[in-house]
């Protein structure tokens, strides 16, 4: 299972949120759950609540996504930058052939958008 925490999913697990907990003890205990956070969601998600960046990059089940020079060329065309990072972060990719599932407490912002969506909501 590979999931990519946006913005929103991961200020919530800064705040408690227990299904973001729960995907982040996944990550971490059991095998084939995969948890990813991009950069720029990481920033973002930091802007909203200062400290989240450095207690999820610190998580041992959580691999922060750089954002490379492909990443970047997507992103700079997009409006917001944590947002892009974190639907191009899950394309299916020759490790990922599904792809990933976008985990996020903002559901609506994904309509229409060509990702699968795990609300945190729920």
């Amino acid at each position: 299972m590979h999931i990519v925490l946006d913005d929103t999913a991961m200020t919530a697990a800064g705040q408690g949120n227990v299904l973001a907990s729960r995907l982040i003890h996944r990550a971490h205990a059991e095998p084939g759950w995969y948890l990813y956070a991009p950069t720029c969601a990481l920033v973002e998600a930091d802007r909203a609540r200062p400290g989240t960046a450095e207690h999820l990059a610190a998580l041992p089940g959580i691999t922060v996504l750089d954002l490379d020079l492909p990443a970047a060329l997507v992103v700079a065309q997009q409006e917001t930058w944590a947002a892009a990072h974190s639907q191009y972060a899950a394309q299916p990719t020759p490790d990922r052939p599904d792809g990933a599932i976008v985990a996020t407490t903002a559901p609506k912002r994904w309509d229409g958008e060509p990702v699968r969506v795990l609300d945190l909501n729920a």
